[in-house]
């Protein structure tokens, strides 16, 4: 288990009764389940208190955790049938966008999502979820795609943002990016968005401009990270708790401001600690989304996703 840096307590406390058992399972006749219980409980009560009103950029550390399950760990447990359509006809496949037919519920659907990998080699294979210009015109087929054969678009959102390296500059990376944008808003048919991690400036945008968008409630959703918005305002990065409050970057404000539909709630501690439960509350999440939209028609389904996001400035001038 990996511990973020305002978990350190909890990690002393949960190591001390970790000891305990192990010495005990060496000396069969130590009894130390008192003893145990005892740290067990104020374990959970700790827990319990460091999560109960996480401040802004907790919530980004929370966002960021390496155990959190991926984009892969959603598509295998809730999809059947995946079948990986790569490329984007143009110049590469890029691996830190996946996508591809699957079946939701026994629905068919187009499932599209940027994986950040779970280990050293993954990430670098998938550059840390950071798309290219060729992930989002992999993406722009794929929704293509799907609307010629009626399929409903499921996202997965999780990235800091578009990889921001020269050569992604020369091969067109903000036309790709908004180029996605615009097709989120085009197509004829169901767009769900799930932002399961961090949803990062317009890398997250070209992926969720959908009828229905929800956030994990440890997830963060921004124009910006908190760490580039402190560089570039007060050049300074290590101001960057300030920047997450400014940014109002989480879940709760989000649902507020009207920029997203639902919050789903995670296992206390974090989707990192029950991964089963959080994937399986996400499942039930984009169920419902999909009932929501059910029979309605594409002319129907574009209205409903410009005056979503028409609104959304006219709701954000009015604040």
């Amino acid at each position: 288990m990996n511990y973020l840096e305002f978990e350190k307590p909890l990690a002393e406390i949960e190591g001390k009764a970790e000891e305990l058992r192990a010495l005990a399972r060496k000396n069969e006749g130590m009894d130390v389940a008192k003893e145990a219980s005892a740290l067990d409980k104020k374990a959970a009560d700790l827990l319990k208190d460091l999560y109960k009103n996480l401040d802004p950029w907790r919530k980004c550390q929370v966002a960021r955790h390496p155990d959190r399950p991926h984009c892969k760990d959603y598509i295998d447990a809730l999809f059947t049938e995946f079948t990986t359509l790569a490329g984007d006809r143009n110049f590469a496949d890029d691996h830190a966008v996946m996508g591809g037919l699957a079946r939701f519920n026994d629905q068919p659907v187009m499932v599209i999502g940027q994986e950040k990998g779970s280990d050293t080699k993954t990430r670098i294979e998938r550059n840390f979820g950071m798309a290219r210009p060729e992930g989002y015109r992999k993406a722009i087929r794929l929704m293509d795609l799907a609307h010629r054969f009626g399929l409903p678009v499921i996202t997965l959102v999780d990235t800091p943002g578009a990889y921001p390296g020269k050569g992604a500059e020369e091969r067109g990376q903000s036309e790709a990016i908004a180029r996605s944008t615009q097709k989120c808003l085009e197509i004829g048919v169901p767009l769900i968005s799930v932002i399961i991690g961090e949803g990062g400036s317009g890398g997250a945008v070209a992926f969720a401009s959908a009828n229905r968008i929800a956030m994990l409630e440890h997830s963060i959703y921004s124009v910006i990270t908190p760490e580039g918005c402190a560089s570039i305002l007060w050049k300074d990065a290590e101001r960057m708790r300030e920047a997450a409050n400014a940014l109002r970057l989480t879940a709760q404000d989000l649902h507020k401001l009207g920029v997203i539909d639902r919050i789903i709630a995670e296992p206390l501690g974090g989707a990192q600690r029950m991964r089963k439960d959080a994937i399986e509350s996400v499942g039930t999440a984009i169920g419902e989304m999909l009932k929501e939209l059910s029979g309605k028609k594409p002319a129907e389904l574009v209205k409903d996703r410009r005056d979503k996001f028409l609104a959304m400035g006219a709701k954000g001038l009015a604040a």
